[in-house]
């Protein structure tokens, strides 16, 4: 079982405009890769990073972004989170988040809902239709291997919506493929919006996100290396590219 999220996008869900921007978090962060197992299994950790890019979308500054999950036999919960320490305006610091992902994995196929929360709409426990800053995202996808596709669809909460003023059911479609290369470890990554919606900034199909990662452990000891990366994103639909990096504990 592996974190899920940033690392922008490391998927250990979300960058967004309402403020999303998911994660990593988002995430991405990437795939859901737990395999099924038979006892449970529990990881923590904890990622800084110099920027929050979540699909294509630069959602703050230097971020705090720790996460904690639990697995048993293919299933998992997840709770990630991120804070950032760049002030963004006169009223204050970049907006918390706070996602908790419930999550199924099955040899390459994987299906999860995540729960995104922001602290700068309404409280966490206000889920009214139109009096909330939850956002309610589904995730099916599958990884062959060489190549993972993923589907995302918000199906409630604060969503973006179309031009007429209508609920969009954002969707983003990404396919990464992973490799290696001169030492280190790469991610090349293509994320699309199908159809329109504000939620992306999208006046309907449009390629919103194509990125290179690359990461690397540096071993400190015998028993503790330090995970680096950096991400170069390139955003076609808002014509934004970002560089970031970080590393994780």
């Amino acid at each position: 079982m592996t974190l899920t999220r940033n690392r922008m996008g490391r998927s250990i869900m979300k960058t967004r405009n309402i403020h999303l921007g998911i994660i990593a978090l988002l995430s991405a962060w990437m795939p859901f890769t737990a395999k099924a197992q038979d006892k449970v299994e529990a990881l923590v950790g904890v990622d800084l990073v110099s920027g929050y890019v979540w699909r294509g979308q630069d959602l703050g500054g230097v971020s705090l972004q720790p996460a904690v999950s639990v697995a048993y036999k293919g299933f998992s919960l997840e709770a990630w989170g991120s804070t950032g320490f760049s002030k963004t305006d006169a009223d204050g610091y970049d907006a918390k988040e706070f996602d908790l992902t419930l999550g199924y994995s099955a040899g390459g196929f994987n299906v999860s809902i995540t729960d995104y929360w922001y602290n700068t709409g309404a409280g966490y426990f206000h889920y009214g239709a139109h009096n909330t800053a939850h956002l309610y995202e589904a995730r099916l996808g599958y990884d062959f291997g060489p190549v993972a596709v993923n589907w995302y669809t918000n199906f409630a909460g604060a969503d973006g919506v179309k031009e007429n003023g209508k609920r969009a059911y954002s969707s983003y479609i990404s396919v990464a493929a992973p490799f290696k290369l001169g030492g280190l470890d790469w991610t090349a990554e293509v994320g699309a919006t199908p159809w329109e919606t504000d939620f992306y900034e999208a006046g309907g199909f449009a390629v919103c996100d194509v990125s290179l990662e690359a990461s690397k452990e540096i071993r400190i000891t015998r028993s503790f290396s330090l995970p680096l990366f950096a991400k170069v994103t390139w955003n076609p639909c808002s014509e934004r590219a970002y560089f970031v990096a970080g590393f994780g504990f």
